[in-house]
């Protein structure tokens, strides 16, 4: 798996080296940096702008790229035994999933489950993510109204953000003794009709101005915060 841009490459290097196989470099680098590098005892190769292009496919990369070692989906069974969770109905933006993962990682939520897709491209939401989706456990689950009805199960209330919800504000916190999970559909479809008739709670997000909705990154943020305050 294929990681580049200079922020995410120096996250991994400080945060996980051990995930580090091999190192490319397309630009010179001061020697500080490439000592630390080196000491990773890992080839080190250094590439032409045609081929740091190529490796990027066309993103911006900075001139940084690593190859690291797939990482692994956390067992459903682990998202089980958490208190707070964050479950993506049929989100499948890249760009999306990082963003939100980077927020839930930041306020406390303890996994992030990406349903109702079959796959994710791994290292475009590591990289979108800026490397919190390497912290945060995470599980692509391809039914999500079979997910809800396991959560269920095993004694989660399942909160979803809709349109119709009630006001948030009207909603007192979450407690760190329960367990929750907090659905989020996407922008265009929004939480699926089987995973709605599923919900224990459906909340909004009150707007000052008439507007159709809010992006689903910048909506995770707002209920997670409110709901953990």
């Amino acid at each position: 798996m294929i990681i580049y841009g200079k922020q995410i490459v120096l996250y991994v290097l400080d945060n996980h080296p051990h995930l580090i196989e091999e190192v490319f470099l397309s630009k010179e680098i001061d020697k500080k940096l490439f000592t630390r590098f080196a000491k990773l005892d890992k080839k080190i190769h250094k590439v032409d702008n045609q081929k740091a292009q190529a490796l990027a496919k066309g993103g911006n990369h900075q001139g940084f790229f690593l190859k690291l070692t797939p990482v692994g989906y956390t067992d459903l069974k682990e998202f089980k035994k958490m208190n707070f969770i964050l479950v993506l109905d049929g989100v499948t933006d890249v760009g999306n999933i990082g963003a939100i993962a980077r927020t839930a990682y930041s306020l406390g939520i303890e996994g992030l489950i990406a349903s109702n897709i079959k796959t994710v491209n791994d290292s475009g939401v590591i990289r979108t993510s800026s490397g919190a989706l390497l912290d945060l456990p995470f599980l692509v689950h391809p039914r999500s109204a079979d997910l809800a009805s396991e959560l269920i199960d095993c004694g989660f209330t399942l909160i979803g953000a809709t349109m119709d919800g009630v006001d948030l504000k009207k909603y007192g916190k979450i407690e760190k003794t329960d367990k929750v999970a907090l659905f989020l559909g996407s922008e265009g479809e929004g939480i699926s009709p089987k995973v709605a008739k599923k919900l224990d709670l459906k909340v909004s997000i009150a707007m000052e101005h008439e507007f159709d909705s809010l992006n689903v990154s910048v909506a995770a943020g707002i209920l997670i915060y409110n709901l953990k305050r």
